[in-house]
């Protein structure tokens, strides 16, 4: 197994199934045949019509059952993440619109609750410092409205490439560039000197280096600017806001870069605390505890982003993480990025105050190294989690404080699958999370890390979701609309768990026999002299 995909990436979407071509030449356009739209919105009615019919069906047959029927139901709504590139890079309008809004209504008829997107701090504010391009994303909350879905909203200050699932590039505006190329210490860096452009380093958080902003009202502004073009929208279509808080969107540093082969499974990655704000920093605690000496440097013994942690003096069995110096390091290294986490979800949970929509922030799954007592993965990423420390009650209580939902990826993995040598445990590490947010007071969602289609991660993420112990996940997010969701087995599978998740996590079987392909097509134009080419809608319900 890889890791996680802590990107929400995959190949570009639909659909064999629900009508999309899976190549699509420069200047192609696409059709609905014979009847155009009147087939796709007569066949679309019929699919929910069933849809319905059969929940109304299997929530009757199954009202009898313990933990069913009226008060004993926690319906876990589940959402699909869609393609990193839905808007067009220029931000004047969708990609593959008409196959989007074609997918859209078949996640409806399937008892989909919604969607996710990210929204590019790279497309919106690329033109220049407070210059907002809103206007793809208007077009997508129309179609989500339109199709009756709801939309949870990533505020996506990252960077898009270079990491698991990346499928195109989307960097920071160009006018951040500029910055960064006159100050490099922007960013993340570590001991060797590697900038890492994927984000800006929280060492200057409070610092005005973004053209006399800081990055914390860089970021403000931009949230500000959201909620005033879509008010109408926010509480209605718009439910979640998904606030990015480091690379891959994800509260941590970036300490395990896939860019140019930096990084690969399962090394144990590096810190990034070697920019000059974040050097400032740690020397500043050093002085404060008493130890000038601590503050010169990140420590010189933790290894490569490569090895394992038995190759390091820090990260060994009996290492220097469990020193008085080591304790010092990792636990400034961790409270900097609970102070960002706190200084962003405060800053969102004033602007959306009174919208009625739900905050949220996403935690990295590092399963990798779990079963070892450093757990040095983590403790790179900024997660203090060792064998006698719980790294992640801290982090469930900042979010609890600023009444943020925590969402945490690698619902679906199980130990067994897992490589050996990895000493990897997503379950334990999930289960760690789901008994942290509970007792912080937290609310918990969760996403699957890696593209599954099969029995097995559904049928762990919906024991997982299960909130028999009061620890359930209130939403989850299925990594990603593309064209194999939609293929005939995929999809069935899909249908069922989506009901299953709406039923309160008990699997459902759809029968093979519940099926029938419908007559939606959808083909795309090479050239005047071709006829167009369909793919036939195989979705089953």
């Amino acid at each position: 197994m890889s890791p996680v995909d802590t990107t929400k990436a995959t190949d570009e979407f639909p659909v064999s199934s629900v009508p999309f071509p899976t190549s699509r030449p420069p200047a192609c356009r696409q059709r609905t045949r014979a009847t155009g739209h009147g087939v796709l919105e007569r066949v679309s009615q019929a699919l929910v019509e069933r849809k319905e019919e059969g929940v109304e069906k299997l929530h009757h047959e199954m009202a009898g059952l313990p933990g069913h029927g009226p008060g004993g139901t926690a319906k876990v709504p589940v959402y699909v993440m869609l393609p990193l590139d839905t808007v067009a890079g220029n931000g004047a309008g969708l990609n593959r619109g008409r196959a989007l809004n074609a997918s859209l209504m078949a996640l409806r008829s399937a008892g989909v609750e919604g969607v996710m997107v990210d929204v590019w701090w790279g497309i919106v504010e690329k033109d220049g410092p407070l210059k907002y391009n809103w206007e793809a994303y208007a077009q997508l909350l129309e179609m989500v409205k339109k199709n009756g879905l709801k939309l949870q909203m990533v505020m996506s200050f990252h960077q898009c490439g270079g990491n698991v699932g990346d499928s195109c590039s989307i960097p920071l505006p160009p006018w951040v560039h500029e910055e960064m190329s006159r100050d490099q210490d922007l960013v993340y860096t570590d001991k060797s000197g590697r900038r890492n452009p994927e984000y800006i380093s929280l060492g200057c958080d409070m610092i005005p280096v973004l053209k006399g902003r800081t990055p914390i009202q860089v970021y403000s502004d931009y949230m500000r600017s959201f909620r005033e073009r879509f008010t109408e929208y926010l509480g209605d279509v718009i439910v979640e806001i998904q606030v990015g808080m480091g690379p891959c969107g994800e509260l941590r540093y970036p300490s395990y870069p896939e860019s140019n082969g930096t990084w690969k499974f399962p090394g144990i990655g590096e810190f990034q605390c070697y920019d000059k704000y974040m050097k400032a920093s740690l020397q500043a605690s050093a002085i404060a505890v008493g130890h000038k000496e601590w503050g010169t440097c990140g420590p010189g013994d933790s290894g490569n982003y490569n090895q394992f942690p038995e190759d390091t003096g820090f990260f060994r069995r009996e290492g220097t993480w469990n020193t008085d110096y080591g304790k010092f390091f990792l636990e400034w290294y961790s409270s900097k990025l609970l102070e960002h986490g706190d200084r962003i979800l405060a800053s969102a949970e004033e602007i959306f105050k009174g919208t009625n929509i739900t905050l949220s922030s996403k935690v990295a799954g590092i399963h990798w190294h779990y079963k070892t007592r450093s757990h040095p993965a983590e403790l790179t990423a900024g997660y203090y989690n060792t064998r006698h420390r719980d790294g992640y009650l801290p982090i469930a209580q900042v979010l609890a404080k600023r009444g943020a939902v925590l969402n945490f990826t690698c619902m679906e993995m199980q130990d067994g699958q897992q490589p050996g040598h990895a000493n990897c445990s997503p379950e334990l590490l999930v289960k760690q999370v789901k008994q942290a947010a509970k007792v912080a007071g937290a609310g918990l969602a969760g996403e699957n890390a890696l593209e599954r289609y099969d029995e097995s991660a559904y049928s762990q993420v919906l024991a997982t979701s299960r909130s028999d112990a009061g620890d359930g996940l209130s939403a989850f997010t299925y990594l990603r609309m593309n064209k194999n969701l939609f293929d005939g087995e995929n999809w069935r599978q899909f249908v069922a768990f989506v009901k299953s998740m709406n039923e309160g996590g008990r699997r459902i079987m759809l029968p093979r026999s519940d099926s029938s392909p419908s007559d939606l097509y959808v083909g795309f134009i090479t050239s005047k002299s071709q006829k167009p080419k369909v793919a036939e809608m195989a979705a089953t319900f």
